[in-house]
């Protein structure tokens, strides 16, 4: 399977400025004209997709937010955030992030490509940065963003048959996003989508 990803990976590239996108995924799911902001004021963000290497097989690595943070409060998303003016490129951002969020240094993760970027309707483009990270790290949880951190394994994200659509109605607007259940946990929105992305990228 790693070298599957591997090749299916490589050669990609992390998003270019927003106001350069030419596609990406997303929220809303509409086309480049109807952005939830304008293209020059979408912020940059990365997400590190942490592919842990269990013996067992690949282990997809997500973490629960607190339920009083401001902006995704409880959903279960990547370790990730957004870029800071010290951050030299996107890897820099989601290994920074991992690293403050849970404690996972550089030097156990292995980058091996990018996903498509994500755009979100709270106005970020994210960069999702897909890494294979050895299984002999120690968590250090930064309570005040992070609830819980926990793995699915690889192969039950890549089963489509756990795929969900499903609708909501914002802001007069009727959204379709993704939903993978796994153990009484629901992942959704920007996270189920990017994961999607990873299967459509592999089957390709």
């Amino acid at each position: 399977m790693q070298e599957r990803i591997r090749r299916r990976l490589a050669g990609t590239r992390e998003a270019p400025p927003p106001q350069e996108l030419s596609a990406y995924t997303g929220d809303l799911n509409v086309s480049l004209d109807r952005l939830p902001v304008s293209p020059e004021r979408l912020r940059p963000a990365a997400v590190l997709v942490p592919l842990v290497e269990r013996g067992q097989g690949l282990q997809v690595l997500l973490t629960r937010r607190t339920d009083h943070l401001r902006q995704h409060a409880g959903q279960v998303s990547f370790p990730g955030g957004r870029a800071e003016p010290g951050d030299r490129d996107a890897v820099a951002t989601a290994l920074r992030e991992t690293r403050e969020e849970i404690g996972i240094d550089a030097g156990f993760v292995r980058v091996t490509g990018y996903l498509d970027p994500y755009v979100t309707v709270t106005g970020f483009c994210v960069t999702p940065v897909v890494g294979f990270v050895r299984p002999d790290f120690t968590l250090r949880v930064d309570e005040i963003e992070v609830a819980d951190v926990f793995e699915v394994p690889l192969e039950y994200v890549l089963d489509s048959g756990n795929h969900q659509v499903r609708q909501a109605e914002r802001d007069g607007r009727r959204l379709r996003y993704y939903v993978i259940e796994y153990r009484g946990r629901v992942i959704w929105g920007a996270t189920a989508g990017m994961l999607v992305n990873l299967y459509e990228k592999l089957r390709a």
